[in-house]
């Protein structure tokens, strides 16, 4: 027996039998969808209106992913120097499998991390000024200001006297890719995903990349914007198996941005692991954002962007 239904009822599709009952709950359905179309675009004025409503929506959605808690365990040796911060529960959220990459990568444990922030101004043991960085001479503009590190100038780890246009998680390690405008020889060799990211001499493939940072139950990520502590060179200790050479601050192999010391209640001095993970690995968190150069924001508008058109198009119709 064929089993079919109408669009209507009594009103068969052409060589198909009605079927009364079903054919009813399918013209309820259909008149409820094409009321509440009607009645959401009799809100607004033109496709437009509608659009940026439904463009709102779309990044309250994406910026309201209920997080979840995960404890990552850690040894930690080095005691700690200077105030500590208190902070909550660590924020994880959905992963994001956008990125291929060479794979997961190890952690390098117990190295010794200290604070750096876009603005600092030379020191004793910080010769070099933060307002440029190894790949951005005009970091603090494009920043978009001093990166205060003072606690009391902090809210919700970012200045509270303006917007970073940049990520505020950011980190140094100490190797460079490029030298004297030239990428360095050794630089195909020894950066798993220098293939992937390789556009043309002298363009980095470092900057912007994502590491995970742990201390304690927490992991905080940020992106490697800079080069340093105190050198430029150490590719063994980066991408290989190497520990951090001596140094003024006691063989620091990392620095991070006062964000990603209150995220994880850093010391001035303390021990941290860290290693390199995709992008896919990278869940929600305070560190997904803000800033030109997050890939969170830059993939967050792109689909927004897309979105406007699809709405714009689908409206164009109704009105």
């Amino acid at each position: 027996m064929q089993i079919s239904l109408a669009l209507w009822p009594g009103v068969p599709v052409k060589g198909i039998k009605p079927f009364p009952m079903l054919a009813k709950y399918f013209s309820a359905l259909v008149l409820l969808c094409v009321g509440g179309n009607a009645l959401a675009q009799s809100q607004y004025e033109s496709s437009t209106d509608f659009a940026k409503y439904a463009m709102k929506l779309r990044e309250n959605a994406l910026l309201k992913v209920e997080p979840k808690v995960i404890m990552s365990p850690t040894k930690t040796t080095f005691a700690g120097e200077g105030q500590r911060y208190e902070t909550g529960p660590s924020l994880m959220g959905r992963s994001n499998s956008l990125f291929t990459g060479p794979g997961r990568y190890g952690w390098k444990s117990n190295i010794v991390t200290t604070i750096f922030w876009i603005g600092e101004r030379p020191s004793g043991n910080n010769p070099v000024p933060n307002d440029r960085s190894s790949w951005d001479k005009y970091w603090s503009s494009s920043y978009g200001g001093y990166d205060n590190p003072d606690p009391a100038g902090r809210r919700n780890f970012v200045p509270v006297t303006f917007i970073p246009r940049q990520n505020p998680f950011y980190c140094a390690l100490p190797y460079n890719d490029v030298e004297g405008g030239r990428t360095k020889p050794e630089a195909a060799q020894v950066i798993p995903w220098f293939k992937q990211a390789y556009v043309r001499d002298g363009q980095t493939v470092l900057k912007g990349r994502w590491i995970a940072i742990r201390h304690g139950a927490r992991v905080a990520y940020a992106q490697w914007e800079d080069c340093g502590p105190f050198r430029t060179d150490h590719w063994q200790y980066v991408f290989g198996n190497e520990r951090p050479r001596p140094n003024l601050n006691q063989g620091a192999g990392l620095d991070v941005s006062p964000a990603v010391r209150d995220y994880l209640g850093l010391g001035s001095k303390d021990a941290c692991d860290w290693r390199f993970v995709e992008f896919r690995e990278v869940p929600q968190g305070p560190w997904a954002m803000y800033g030109d150069n997050n890939t969170f924001v830059i993939l967050r508008r792109q689909s927004n962007e897309r979105f406007a058109r699809r709405t714009l198009l689908g409206g164009s119709t109704n009105e």
